[in-house]
């Protein structure tokens, strides 16, 4: 019988060791790995080879969010479940910038738990009841600063490869329009940001979560 490999990230070793156990009794999962922070978290996907990964926020040494980007780096495809006790706006909007294929609760019941593993394996993308509320809440409000600002998806691209520290020349070569009209849009930011250069821009662009680092 196939089974589904699945990798726990917890620091709670209580905690670790009740979700080993719900998936040693869950039907079609089979614990590969339990780990009490993902400070190796790279070589242990590549080794144990993981079709599921549930992933603790708050650990010591890398957190869970930047495990989670390490391991969309490595395999995009594999699905990462954040399990947290944080409801955080900002934590909750980091993770799923980074990647994260479902967003639970450590409240959340240990039946609607394998019920959302299940949701996630099958390519969905499940959360906690107050979870989805607050993603949309955190889109919605998105939309409303970039309206606001009045930043166009054009102005967006740019701001974003601003973020990531490219000059205007890469830029336009990475966008296929000129350097140019590259200045253009970026003075055309400046004035709607109110800011005066490409520094002031990205800081405020990511303050109001226009773009994300």
């Amino acid at each position: 019988m196939t089974t589904t490999a699945v990798l726990i990230y917890e620091d709670n070793e209580l905690l670790r060791r009740s979700i080993e156990l719900l998936l040693q009794t869950t039907p079609d999962l089979e614990v590969k790995g339990s780990f009490a922070d993902c400070n190796k978290v790279q070589q242990q996907v590549a080794d144990l080879k993981p079709a599921l990964v549930i992933m603790d926020i708050d650990m010591p040494g890398i957190t869970g969010t930047e495990g989670l980007a390490l391991i969309k780096e490595m395999d995009a495809a594999i699905p990462v479940v954040m399990h947290t006790v944080f409801e955080d706006d900002d934590k909750l909007f980091s993770a799923l910038c980074a990647g994260a294929d479902g967003y639970l609760l450590k409240k959340t019941s240990p039946e609607k738990f394998i019920e959302y593993l299940y949701e996630v394996l099958e390519g969905g993308a499940p959360m906690s009841p107050g979870i989805a509320k607050k993603v949309m809440n955190i889109f919605s409000h998105k939309k409303q600063v970039n309206k606001a600002f009045n930043i166009t998806e054009r102005e967006t691209d740019i701001l974003n490869h601003l973020a990531k520290g490219y000059s205007y020349k890469q830029i336009a070569a990475a966008l296929h329009i000129s350097l140019n009209t590259v200045r253009k849009h970026c003075q055309h930011i400046y004035d709607k940001l109110h800011v005066s250069c490409g520094t002031e821009a990205v800081v405020k662009a990511v303050k109001y979560r226009i773009v994300n680092l």
